[in-house]
């Protein structure tokens, strides 16, 4: 076998550019250095979206020999595919907050809800759901908020490093974002809200009407309709598609191999070990596995006994070219009343919304974006070619508190990192680097206080 001793740039030594010579028993392959006859860890990835591809990276930069599966034919085709696309620490607030349950009830008769919750006979929905309300009392939502921001805030920084360090092209924007309020009340609760943000070192400002629109000239249509807006300069865009697939081929450079069109039947243990991930390929066999599926981390994860406390939240995306003749935002953003997400990239422009409790059904149809596109023609009048639509529907992966679940489990050689909800283009770089800190025996440089499996 062929290992991998150190990466010379990263400690300052000397930089090796040779693509593969051999000097004295060393392997010289592109920056690294790599030592013939020393045996590498053999880690297995379960998951090739933004929280799997992230997590191969830092395992192959800590000299691992990673293996990463995924039912699709590429990486980051589905929670990750057309999500949001918001960096957004100054969003950080866990969905169970006190006005969730009165929301949620009121959207079982009345429709336009941004959070919706439709009945169905699934028990492991309503168990998620009592976890879910019990955490919506103040205190709570106060907690599961402050861990939330600490994260996000940390994970931009492993994004922002990341992406300098790989020269990343994702179609970012580092400008800050909008979260617009359109009445006096809304504006009021939002202003109170963002004091649990502000505690925990995020900066944010408050602007007016008028404020606003110097900002984001592209809302000066919508100028009557905004009460005001909370306004986190820190904050950033970028598809998280394109970032994927950039750093899938980073990953590759570094020898990260990646099976597509390899659903996961099975994870095998023999006692408190993982042995192997089968596949219709056969048994993947490794010394260690991370499971990052998603939505789907809990199905595969129920052959091995676990319960994991993480269910699918559906949203929608509507994403449209932009013209020459359109008058398109720069600035991402939500407008908080209706919940609707915005973000240029590049040439187009997407619009996502809705929290529908709807298990694992990413069926939609045009009429499921009425209301979205309403509210996205409202403020953004000619903000792209509305005719020219490309629909979308994924499944985020939730936990009652809003927070992921990263590290250890019963199994010694098993690891999470799943469970990020609407935030894991956000937290992705941060919970892969938490995650390969544990695996190689780091302590975290986050307190992990409920992010791990109880």
């Amino acid at each position: 076998m062929i290992g991998v001793a150190t990466h010379l740039g990263r400690i300052g030594y000397l930089r090796i550019n040779y693509h593969a010579k051999i000097i004295d028993n060393i392997v010289c392959l592109k920056d690294r250095l790599i030592f013939v006859g020393e045996s590498r860890m053999k880690s297995v990835v379960l998951g090739g979206g933004i929280a799997g591809v992230t997590a191969a990276y830092y395992l192959a930069k800590e000299g691992r020999e990673v293996t990463v599966i995924d039912r699709q034919p590429g990486v980051a085709l589905e929670t990750s595919f057309a999500n949001a696309g918001l960096v957004a620490p100054g969003h950080s607030y866990t969905w169970a907050s006190p006005r969730a349950p009165k929301i949620l009830l009121k959207s079982l008769f009345v429709d336009g809800q941004a959070l919706r919750l439709k009945l169905n006979a699934d028990p492991r929905m309503w168990i998620w759901c009592f976890q879910f309300l019990q955490n919506c009392t103040a205190e709570r939502s106060r907690q599961n908020t402050t861990r939330k921001v600490k994260l996000c805030r940390y994970a931009q920084r492993q994004l922002q490093r990341l992406t300098a360090a790989e020269h990343l092209e994702y179609d970012g924007i580092s400008r800050g974002l909008l979260y617009l309020y359109r009445d006096e009340a809304a504006f009021a609760r939002g202003t109170q809200n963002m004091s649990i943000l502000a505690e925990n070192g995020l900066r944010l400002e408050t602007l007016d009407a008028a404020q606003v629109v110097a900002r984001e000239p592209a809302l000066g249509a919508a100028r009557d309709k905004i009460t005001g807006a909370i306004y986190c300069p820190t904050d950033e865009s970028g598809d998280a598609h394109l970032f994927t697939r950039a750093l899938k081929a980073v990953c590759e450079s570094l020898g990260v191999s990646f099976q597509f069109n390899a659903p996961i039947s099975a994870i095998e243990a023999s006692g408190d070990q993982v042995t192997g991930v089968r596949t219709p390929a056969g048994l993947v066999q490794g010394d260690e596995f991370v499971l990052a599926l998603g939505s789907w981390s809990p199905i595969v994860a129920r052959s091995l006994g676990y319960r994991l406390p993480v269910y699918p939240v559906k949203g929608y995306s509507a994403t449209f070219p932009i013209g020459s003749n359109h008058s398109a935002p720069t600035l991402g953003g939500v407008d908080e009343n209706n919940l609707l997400a915005w973000a240029r990239f590049g040439q187009r422009l997407r619009f996502t919304a809705t929290a529908e409790f709807a298990g694992y059904d990413t069926r939609h149809t045009p009429a499921d974006f009425t209301q979205m596109l309403r509210a996205a023609r409202d403020l953004f009048p000619n903000g792209a070619d509305y005719d020219s639509p490309s629909y979308w529907a994924g499944l985020r992966p939730m936990t009652p508190e809003g927070t992921p679940l990263i590290g250890r489990t019963h199994h010694r050689n098993l690891y999470l990192n799943t469970g990020h909800g609407h935030m894991g283009w956000t937290m992705s770089c941060g919970t892969a680097k938490l995650l390969v800190d544990i695996m190689a025996g780091r302590q975290p440089e986050l307190d992990m206080t409920g992010m791990t499996l109880k």
